[in-house]
């Protein structure tokens, strides 16, 4: 995870600095468009994604990460927003949570009410990867490609889950304002998840204060 670029005068292409990232164009697709960007997707999921050294967690592999999106593309409502220069610098996608309570399955203890209202609502969108390259900028563009996706969907609430041993994805997701709100385990799994949730707007951050984000410890800028 790349530190957010200092603010102040920008500085001038020979005084020992790189010249500034030109601002990335951001892009809903469709899913044909999305067949056809897989290799790239990939490459980014491997760039965004690279282990750090002495990190125990071994991330799912390319394939995995093409299985995982080809289940959610077949979920009803699912979305994806690009982020792109003269290359691919990020992406976002996931689909709505239903109003069932069905996403929260296997939650570790009493589901916070404000979370359980939100979702029963309709107001609720699962990230299921938020892939973003590392650069200077990384952390101002995640934040562009959640709020695209969220506003497209007429969301107020999102969410997530991570394999818990994941530590630097959770730690990216905490330095891009996610709330870690416990743990969970589907019946069938293997895996235990941090449940993390992302509000959107001032009344369902307002509706969300006294939820408490997990601590981290710094990490790569791609999550999911």
């Amino acid at each position: 995870m790349t530190a957010e670029p200092g603010r102040g005068q920008p500085r001038k292409a020979g005084d020992g600095e790189p010249p500034a990232v030109a601002p990335a164009r951001l892009r809903r697709l469709s899913r044909w468009l999305v067949e056809g960007l897989r290799e790239d997707l990939v490459a980014l999921y491997v760039e965004s994604r690279a282990t750090p050294p002495g990190d125990p967690y071994r991330r799912p592999s390319r394939q995995n990460f093409l299985n995982r999106l080809t289940v959610d593309m077949r979920r009803p409502g699912f979305a994806m927003v690009i982020a792109e220069t003269d290359s691919l610098m990020g992406c976002a996608f996931g689909f709505p949570v239903g109003g069932n309570g069905s996403w929260w399955l296997g939650f570790d203890g009493a589901l916070p009410r404000s979370i359980e209202q939100l979702t029963e609502s309709g107001n609720a969108f699962a990230f299921a990867a938020i892939l973003i390259r590392p650069h200077p900028g990384d952390r101002e563009l995640a934040r562009r490609v959640q709020e695209r996706l969220l506003t497209d969907h007429q969301a107020s609430l999102s969410t997530t889950l991570v394999d818990r041993a994941d530590r630097p994805t959770l730690a990216a997701l905490h330095s891009w304002g996610w709330l870690d709100i416990g743990e969970l385990r589907r019946p069938a799994g293997a895996t235990t998840f941090r449940a993390l949730v992302l509000p959107f707007g001032e009344r369902t951050t307002a509706r969300l204060e006294g939820l408490v984000t997990m601590p981290g410890d710094g990490g790569p800028s791609g999550a999911g």
